[in-house]
C-alpha cells in the first residue's frame, strides 16, 4: 500500500519522518524519494538483519537517513538520543516482512522447513521452540486460540505436549505434522492452511507483538508535531482492533491528541491483491495530531 502511505504521510511542510518498522526499507525508500532533498528519516526495526540490508539499500540517501536496531516501543528514547524532539509523519508497518518469511532458517513460515525461531529480533532469548517444548498444555491452549483465533486450540496443544514427551519439537515441519494430525482432516485441506493460526499465535507470543503496541502508538501520538501524521498497516484482525481503539481514544472528546482521517481502514486495490497476495489482508489507518496537550 505504498501509495496510499504516501498520500497520507507526504506534505511539502514535512521534513522529519519515522519509520517504526523499516524492515528491508521498501516504503522507507518511497518515501525519501518522493519526499525531497531537505527531508529526513529515521528507521527502526527489530531485525538486525533487515536494519544491514536497509543500509545498503538506502546508502544513496547518506546523511538524510539515521538506521537503529531497536524496537518502536522504545521510539522516544531513540529519537532523544539521535537529537530529534518531535517528527512529522511516523509510519507502523506490523507484522512479518516477505524476506523473512522466505528465509526458512527464521522459522516464521510453515511452507519451508527450518528451525522453530520464529524471533524477530535474533539477539533476544526465547524462541518458539523454547516456548512449544516448555509452556503448559493449557498455556499452549490459550495462545493458540487467543493469538491465532484457533477454534481447535485445544487439540493442538493437547498433541504438541504429546508430541513433546517423544522428543522436542525442533523444526517448522515437526510442528506442521503434529497440528495436521490434530485436526479433522476436512479442516486440514480448507482454504486457509491449517497451521496458518497456529504460527501467527506463536510468532505473536514469541514477539510479544501485541503487548507494545498500543503504548507505542500512544508515544507516537506524542512526538508529533502539529499537524503530523501517523499511518498504521496491520494484517490481521487483533493488531487492527488495538490500532482501532488506541486511535478512538485518542481522538475522543477530553483533550484529544489525534483526529483519524477515514471512517473505515483502506485496503489494498484489486491490483495489489493480484499483484501480491500477502497484501489481501492489510488494513491501513491513518491518523493526525491535533494538539500539542500533553506532549513531553
Amino acid at each position: 500500500m505504498s501509495g496510499e502511505v504516501l498520500f497520507w504521510l507526504l506534505s511539502k511542510d514535512f521534513q522529519i519522518y519515522l519509520d517504526c518498522t523499516v524492515g528491508y526499507s521498501g516504503h522507507a525508500e518511497k518515501i525519501l524519494e518522493a519526499s525531497g532533498p531537505g527531508s529526513r528519516l529515521i528507521g527502526l526495526d527489530r531485525d538486525a538483519v533487515a536494519i544491514a540490508a536497509s543500509r545498503e539499500r538506502l546508502a544513496r540517501f547518506g546523511d538524510r537517513v539515521v538506521l537503529i536496531h531497536g524496537h518502536f516501543m522504545d521510539l522516544k528514547q531513540h529519537l532523544a538520543a539521535s537529537g530529534i524532539g518531535r517528527v512529522d509523519g511516523i509510519l507502523f508497518d506490523l507484522g512479518v516482512s516477505s524476506p523473512q518469511l522466505d528465509e526458512p532458517a527464521r522459522g516464521f513460515s510453515f511452507q519451508g522447513d527450518g528451525p522453530l525461531d520464529m524471533r524477530m529480533d535474533q539477539s533476544m532469548s526465547g524462541t518458539a521452540s523454547d516456548l512449544i517444548n516448555r509452556w503448559p498444555e493449557a498455556q499452549l491452549a490459550d495462545v493458540i486460540f487467543q493469538f491465532g483465533e484457533e477454534r481447535f486450540s485445544r487439540r493442538i496443544a493437547h498433541a504438541i505436549v504429546r508430541a513433546r514427551e517423544r522428543h522436542p519439537l525442533a523444526t517448522t515441519k515437526e510442528l506442521v505434522s503434529v497440528i495436521e494430525g490434530a485436526v479433522p482432516a476436512n479442516y486440514r485441506h480448507g482454504r486457509l492452511h491449517c497451521a496458518t493460526r497456529t504460527f501467527q499465535a506463536f510468532r505473536i507470543a514469541v514477539n510479544q507483538e501485541l503487548d507494545c503496541l498500543e503504548p507505542a502508538l500512544r508515544d507516537a501520538a506524542e512526538v508529533l508535531s502539529p499537524g503530523g501524521r501517523l499511518c498504521v498497516i496491520s494484517f490481521h484482525s487483533l493488531e487492527d482492533r488495538i490500532v482501532k481503539h488506541t486511535f478512538r481514544a485518542l481522538s475522543g472528546k477530553d483533550n484529544p491528541s489525534l483526529m483519524v482521517l477515514t471512517k473505515k481502514p483502506q485496503v489494498p486495490s484489486r491490483e495489489e491483491s493480484d499483484r501480491n497476495p500477502r497484501s489481501r489482508s492489510a488494513k491501513l489507518r491513518p491518523a493526525q495530531r491535533v494538539s500539542r496537550e500533553g506532549y513531553s
